[in-house]
């Protein structure tokens, strides 16, 4: 997903995609705003892994077909 598409399907604007891209480490963003990208990744298949003892992680989700 580009970053453009993130930010249409996360309701963000692209500035705000670009300066989350561009920070070193875990991200720093309003509560809202993180919401709103979970969502994003979430539509699109994307499965966010907790932190579990192994770091946090993701997954795509199986396709159905």
């Amino acid at each position: 997903m580009d970053q453009a598409t993130l930010a249409t399907n996360s309701g963000l604007s692209l500035p705000t995609v670009k300066r989350l891209e561009g920070q070193v480490g875990p991200i720093s963003a309003n509560t809202s705003t993180e919401a709103a990208l979970r969502a994003a990744f979430e539509a699109a298949g994307v499965i966010l892994i907790d932190e579990n003892g192994q770091g946090p992680g993701v997954r795509l989700r199986k396709s159905s077909v």
